[in-house]
């Protein structure tokens, strides 16, 4: 990967990132004190009496004379926060934005907006305001505590508005709080109504609000961005003192212009059904060996899969209905969503040999950003070689050298040579409850949770087959799952009210309630390493269809072949394709 990894800001915690997000340099649990908290009810907020007041202080800017930046750190963005180490923001922004005034303590300044300042394409008045969610696994992320410009740097000399808020994730919980879904998007909602609270003081267009992340950042930033002002999170916004009405009482909106997504694993409801489907049927090791009950289990979920897909009615850009049907060998191996599947991985391997000349070396990672793992790279001297070596245990891709084109032929082929199944069955909602989205959507501390009914269903189902096994145990039974459900969180809500709340399809496809019940972001790249393991090749394919189903004309969507879970892109970096992909949407 050509990321590199760079310092920008001192973190409440430790988080691993790439240079599209600030790294932390601080020690880990470097605890934020708030420094502008005030009594009495805020404005906006929900009413009840509140701590820390919803207004902007334009009198206490810090500036970098020598970058030309205004920055404030530490705003807390929400009148009644639960955690004030995680719930504030910081904000950077170009020094032509603002006519600041230096104060007479000689360290701050008092700053006007200046519209009509320049930096880059934008004026202070158009400046696309751009929002990281660095949140791996559905993590928190940590709030900055110190100012460094280093990593920032890119996004300001572009003339971007630079807004990195902490919020709340899986890992934080307390004793006393449990901060699992859906506190992290919440968080993410709040930090962006206090900055449509501010918009007569703060530089910049709320209007062209970008999000950007990665792996489970790219799942909360693509949440937001499908559930924008979804009544699902208005109790919890309200709980917390969110803005909700400007200061002359008129509603306030979280939704968003953008959303930059890279290797997003969402979709969490139906992920256990669709990594088996897509992945586990060619797996016969681990726990998909013959004999055992999760073996039997993988080819269940696989099997409930195709009914979940057909009821989502999905359509290609044809408005062609994709289906699956059965198949003489594997399970619902056929019909036009397989036959679509395989066009992109198709497109996906074409692009390759488009972009790319040989001799080409392939570098895969070991693991996730920050895992540490290394990887491993290997040089093929001509696209003959390349094909040959996909070709290695069976002929899945032809070749035709005068168009230097691929053909695939199916899926077993390429699953076995380029995407194995790399979690276990039950990759998301384990049957033990011991994956990481069980702790996405714990009850409190230590207490990970079943949250997928989908699973539960085919448990259920299949529960007295499942007992003949030797390595069952009771305890996976659907009664776990039912137990789960049934629990309600600090807000009221049940498991129910909680997944939808972070399935971006309950508010894209007519399948669900939520369907057009909230507001959707206009704008949408979304990039998927072909490599990764860690999702199936269903769940981008499937957000990409429905959002231009439910008529986002913008959808900017590719699987990048030879790369896995990573920051994936065909060409270039990262950090500079997010930031002309920002430029070419601005004002749009």
């Amino acid at each position: 990967m050509d990321v590199n990894r760079r310092t920008v800001i001192r973190s409440a915690t430790a988080v691993a990132a790439v240079a599209a997000f600030p790294v932390a340099e601080g020690s880990a649990g470097t605890a934020f004190a708030a420094t502008s908290s005030s009594s009495g009810s805020s404005s906006g907020s929900s009413g009840t009496s509140s701590a820390y007041s919803l207004e902007f202080d334009a009198t206490a800017w810090s500036y970098d004379a020598t970058n030309d930046v205004y920055y404030q750190i530490g705003k807390v963005y929400v009148a009644n926060p639960a955690a004030t180490d995680y719930e504030n923001l910081s904000i950077y922004v170009p020094g032509a934005y603002l006519t600041a005034t230096a104060n007479s303590d000689g360290t701050t300044y008092t700053a006007k907006l200046n519209r009509k300042g320049t930096a880059g394409r934008y004026t202070g008045g158009t400046a696309p305001i751009v929002i990281p969610v660095n949140t791996p696994g559905y993590a928190h992320q940590g709030p900055a505590t110190s100012y460094s410009y280093s990593a920032v740097s890119q996004y300001l000399d572009a003339g971007l508005i630079y807004v990195w808020p902490g919020l709340r994730g899986r890992d934080s919980s307390t004793s006393t709080r449990s901060d699992a879904a859906p506190w992290g998007v919440t968080d993410l909602k709040a930090a962006v109504r206090y900055l449509r609270y501010n918009r007569s003081v703060l530089p910049g267009s709320t209007d062209d609000i970008v999000l950007f992340g990665m792996s489970g950042g790219g799942a909360q930033d693509t949440v937001a961005g499908t559930s924008g002002d979804s009544p699902l999170y208005h109790p919890y916004l309200r709980t917390i003192g969110a803005a909700m009405e400007d200061a002359h009482g008129r509603p306030l909106s979280d939704a968003v212009a953008g959303v930059m997504a890279w290797c997003p694993i969402t979709n969490l409801e139906e992920a256990n059904l669709s990594y088996e489907w897509n992945m586990g049927q060619f797996a016969s090791t681990g726990t998909r060996a013959s004999g055992t009950w999760t073996s039997a289990y993988s080819t269940d979920l696989a099997k409930a899969w195709p009914a979940y897909v057909n009821r989502l009615g999905l359509r290609d850009e044809h408005g062609r209905r994709l289906e699956l049907t059965g198949s003489a060998d594997g399970v619902h191996l056929a019909g036009s969503y397989y036959d679509h599947l395989i066009e992109v991985i198709t497109t996906s391997l074409n692009d390759f040999l488009s972009d790319n000349t040989f001799p080409y070396t392939i570098t895969t990672m070991g693991g996730p950003p920050g895992s540490g793992q290394t990887g491993t790279s290997t040089t093929y001297e001509t696209v003959d070689d390349y094909i040959a070596y996909l070709n290695t245990a069976s002929t899945w891709v032809s070749y035709d050298a005068t168009s230097n084109t691929a053909t695939v032929s199916g899926l077993e082929g390429f699953v076995n040579s380029q995407k194995n199944a790399n979690k276990p069955v039950g990759a998301f909602d384990g049957y033990s409850r011991g994956q990481t989205e069980n702790g996405v959507f714990a009850m409190g501390l230590n207490a990970p949770a079943h949250f997928a009914p989908l699973s539960r269903d085919v448990v259920k189902a299949n529960e007295t087959k499942y007992a003949t096994y030797a390595d069952w145990d009771s305890a996976y039974g659907a009664a776990a799952y039912d137990s789960d459900f049934a629990q309600k969180d600090s807000v009221g809500k049940d498991m129910a009210w909680r997944g939808e709340a972070y399935n971006p399809l309950y508010f894209l496809s007519p399948a669900f309630a939520g369907y057009r019940r909230s507001k959707v972001a206009r704008h949408w790249r979304i990039r998927t390493g072909i490599m990764q393991g860690d999702t199936a090749n269903t769940t981008e394919i499937n957000l990409q269809l429905a959002l231009r189903n439910y008529g986002v004309r913008d959808v900017d969507f590719a699987t990048v072949w030879a790369q896995a879970h990573t920051m994936a892109e065909r060409t270039g970096d990262s950090t500079t394709n997010f930031i002309s992909w920002v430029e070419s949407i601005a004002g749009r």
